[in-house]
């Protein structure tokens, strides 16, 4: 069974994880964020729950703002963001390999 076949079961959904994965290839902003995810993720995360991870994720100082691009203000992962999200990356990575090599008979 495919991922798309699960409907929303199949999609990981964590509005600041999917954010930080967006920018970890580079400055984007609110628009530009939500087209990444939604190619990569299939997740489609309105702007309440866009710019509200944002605004999390700037307080706790693992993104920044930078200066608007005419009304258009792009975000750029922090170092702090950088090294957790690839700690959070490599937990996630070691769970999908535990559970595939479960589900394997492993």
């Amino acid at each position: 069974m495919a991922a798309d076949d699960l409907g929303d079961h199949g999609r990981f959904n964590d509005p600041s994880l999917l954010v930080m994965s967006s920018l970890a290839d580079g400055p984007k902003h609110g628009y530009a964020m939500t087209k990444d995810i939604q190619r990569f993720a299939g997740v489609l995360l309105g702007p309440g729950t866009l710019y509200g991870a944002l605004a999390r994720l700037q307080h706790q100082g693992l993104i920044e703002a930078l200066p608007a691009d005419d009304r258009r203000r792009p975000y750029r992962l922090s170092d702090q963001g950088a090294k957790l999200l690839a700690a959070r990356l490599e937990s996630l990575q070691q769970v999908v390999t535990t559970g595939l090599r479960r589900l394997a008979g492993e």
